[in-house]
């Protein structure tokens, strides 16, 4: 009898694969394995995935929410999709975008190009992320992160160490961290 097996992924520590693994229990997965892990590491270290490729038998279907859960690019999920065909494997995604068990040999073409789009569109964002920071440099716009501590602080931190405040005073009285005051201070005896 063949089983519906799931596989659920997210990167980062801020998200979370509950709602995946949910899914995939609502979409009849007997079995679903999980993990946070970054779609950039090697199969070696996605323990979860290695344990879900070894409890598939063949007649089994691997469902997983998107084809990129499945490898870090397009030759991966090809090679990967071969592999489990080869062995009787079928996948499903959630996103109805596949299902092998209908699609038959015509799969790892039909793979290969859903996984080149999304190359591309990702290659796309970064080069579009890539043009909003040049502009944003040219253009004198902010860049991201913390503001730079403005001059008139930085010369109120010197003064106030140079009259032999301690780091805790001048951070009381200039509301600059402490380690921006260290900052300040290295930056001073650089150019001093």
């Amino acid at each position: 009898m063949s089983r519906s097996i799931g596989y659920a992924r997210c990167s980062t520590t801020h998200q979370d694969t509950a709602a995946q693994t949910d899914e995939l229990k609502g979409a009849g997965c007997v079995e679903v394995f999980a993990e946070k892990v970054s779609s950039r590491a090697p199969l070696e270290k996605r323990h979860q995935l290695r344990a879900c490729l070894e409890t598939l038998q063949k007649g089994d279907e691997l469902v997983v929410s998107k084809l990129d859960r499945l490898g870090r690019s397009q030759v991966e999920v090809i090679n990967r999709l071969a592999d489990l065909q080869e062995k009787g494997i079928h996948i499903r995604t959630l996103d109805g975008l596949i299902n092998t068990r209908g699609l038959g040999r015509l799969a790892p073409l039909v793979i290969g190009l859903l996984t080149g789009l999304a190359e591309v569109e990702r290659s796309l964002i970064q080069e579009r992320t890539r043009e909003s920071v040049e502009h944003r440099r040219k253009t004198g716009g902010n860049l991201g992160g913390r503001p730079r501590t403005s001059e008139k602080k930085e010369r109120l931190v010197l003064r106030l160490r140079g009259e032999g405040e301690s780091y805790r005073s001048i951070r009381d009285q200039t509301g600059v961290s402490v380690s921006t005051i260290q900052r300040i201070l290295q930056n001073q005896e650089v150019a001093s």
